[in-house]
């Protein structure tokens, strides 16, 4: 079974693990991960969840101290959309070997070719004698435009270097300078992509959405922001991204590419509603999947780490479990992944597969029922120790006491398996002693021998 499982899902990692548009996602968002885990954490500062945090701060800075962090953090979650259309136009500039810079240029200017840039008002004048003023709202740039951003980029990128391979440039004599000799040459290819997006934008002008971020946030992004944000979905995430590290194909980074945009819309949503003091919509976002389901890396096996210290025998599992358990307790577990190992093991797969998923239809039945907070959708980075993770990520001190309830039981739900593989590797601890006494013993030495 295992073999033809293997023969299924090794092509399948590989096709999606080399795909130059998923790698470009994944790498797109990876450029604007840092951007967003720093302004998190001003975010953080200005609403720590402790009571008379703002007060005591107030005390000693005055009242809307608040504004110098949010100062910070605002411009970057509101412009998430643009920053993600940004780093994919790059990404995928640098995957198609062509020049990233001028890519991510391109990238930015057909997403802002098709962004409205006047802002109107509802009864109020922007501007003397009128109420309508230029600009861009941060009603397109934000979550909102998440998915148009990646739609954008992939194509004005993938056009700039099918028009530049095609040698359809201006080319300068020699002598002049490479800057401007470039600069020429991307000239053509830069008009192309220009014109393409100057009539999506007129022509959407005259459908009923106006324009193509209504168009896609009305047809693609919310449709599959909601089938993202179910617990099916969730559950067949889990499930590939364990199967996947089970083959020693490495799961999140196959899975996200694909549900990595969804679980980022979802999260931005709950992000801005924190900011703006009303009803967070979403539980699946990242830091419920990060810190909810999974500790010490994919298959939750920091659980098993404990388990393997306190309960094995076999000097081979006990040791691996003391190496393993600082890395674990920071989210890391290839040491275990690999080591144990869990790759290929049948007996381990078992709750590997059962443990995260367990921890998920917990977590959510615990949600729905108001005994967890909603995520606020603040960034934190993914190797932030649980308990903390639970409390900085929902302001609940219940939050953090339930990821060490779900701990102790992912101990026990490990157990029974690691047992048998503990059984197992105590018999070849045994035998290799044995055949090592027998090796050096001087009594089967004999003149005949010699």
């Amino acid at each position: 079974m295992f073999d033809k499982l293997e023969k299924v899902l090794m092509p399948m990692a590989d096709k999606l693990g080399k795909n130059k548009v998923l790698l470009a996602i994944r790498d797109g968002f990876l450029i604007t991960t840092p951007l967003i885990i720093v302004a998190s954490l001003f975010l953080l500062f200005a609403n720590f969840p402790i009571t008379g945090w703002s007060e005591f701060w107030a005390g000693m800075f005055g009242e809307g101290w608040e504004s110098w962090f949010t100062n910070v953090s605002r411009p970057v979650f509101e412009m998430v959309g643009f920053l993600s259309c940004f780093g994919t136009a790059y990404a995928y500039g640098r995957q198609l070997e062509g020049d990233a810079i001028q890519s991510a240029g391109i990238g930015m200017i057909a997403f802002l070719i098709l962004t409205p840039t006047r802002i109107f008002f509802d009864g109020v004048p922007a501007v003397e004698g009128g109420d309508v003023a230029g600009g861009l709202s941060f009603l397109y740039l934000g979550s909102q435009g998440i998915f148009l951003g990646l739609f954008v980029s992939i194509i004005a990128v993938w056009l700039f270097n099918w028009v530049y391979r095609r040698g359809w440039t201006i080319k300068m004599p020699d002598g002049v300078p490479p800057a401007v000799s470039q600069s020429f040459e991307a000239l053509i290819p830069s008009a192309v992509v220009m014109l393409l997006f100057f009539f999506i934008r007129i022509g959407f002008e005259f459908t009923p959405y106006e324009t193509v971020h209504n168009f896609i946030y009305s047809v693609l992004q919310t449709p599959l922001k909601g089938a993202g944000n179910t617990l099916t979905a969730q559950l067949i995430y889990g499930v590939a991204t364990t199967v996947f590290w089970f083959f020693g194909i490495n799961g999140p980074a196959v899975a996200n590419s694909v549900f990595g945009p969804i679980t980022k819309v979802l999260t931005m949503e709950n992000l801005e509603a924190f900011q703006n003091g009303t009803d967070l919509p979403n539980i699946f976002t990242d830091p419920f999947s990060n810190f909810f389901t999974n500790w010490g890396g994919g298959g939750s096996t920091l659980s098993l780490v404990i388990v393997m210290i306190l309960f094995c025998n076999s000097k081979r599992i006990k040791q691996l479990g003391k190496l393993a358990l600082v890395p674990g307790i920071f989210g890391i577990n290839e040491p275990i992944i690999f080591g144990l190992p869990i790759v290929l093991n049948p007996i381990i797969i078992i709750p590997f597969i059962l443990v995260p998923q367990v921890n998920l239809i917990l977590s959510t039945i615990a949600t729905n029922l108001g005994w967890i907070p909603y995520t606020t959708g603040v960034a934190l980075p993914w190797t932030t120790p649980i308990g903390f993770s639970g409390y900085l990520s929902t302001g609940s001190l219940f939050a953090a006491v339930w990821q060490i309830g779900l701990l102790i039981l992912g101990c026990a739900m490990y157990y029974p398996f690691i047992k048998i593989l503990d059984k197992k590797y105590l018999e070849e601890e045994a035998s290799a002693v044995a055949v090592e006494e027998e090796e050096i013993s001087f009594d089967d030495i004999s003149f005949d021998d010699l």
